[in-house]
This record gives C-alpha cells, sequence and structure tokens, in this order.
C-alpha cells in the first residue's frame, strides 16, 4: 500500500505555497527600494519643472 496522507494538510500545503509563489511575483514585478522611489520622484519632479518652463500660455487666456 501507499503512504497515507491528510488530504486537508495537503491542501493547505499547496495554497501555502501558492501564496508564497505569487508573493515573490509581485516582490519582483512591484517591490522598489526607497531609494529607487526617492529617484524617480526627483526625476518626475525636474520633468514636470522642465515641462512647466516650456509651457506657453494661449492668446485665448488673457482676453478680457
Amino acid at each position: 500500500m501507499g503512504t497515507v496522507i491528510n488530504l486537508r494538510q495537503a491542501r493547505k500545503r499547496k495554497q501555502r505555497a501558492d501564496k508564497a509563489a505569487q508573493a515573490a511575483e509581485n516582490r519582483a514585478r512591484f517591490g522598489r527600494t526607497k531609494a529607487e522611489r526617492a529617484t524617480q520622484a526627483k526625476e518626475d519632479d525636474r520633468q514636470s519643472g522642465v515641462l512647466k518652463g516650456a509651457f506657453r500660455e494661449s492668446s485665448q487666456d488673457n482676453v478680457e
């Protein structure tokens, strides 16, 4: 005869493994360090400043 396994425990073990695999995938996809987020925020601020500096107001905004 084969080994006896508890199906409830096997099901829970599989669910834990699936959750761990999903968590690892999410960390790889979305995880960034604090330094990376800060660098990105600085770059976004710089780019928005460049865009604001290059913006020209339309003549319709000045008509009263």
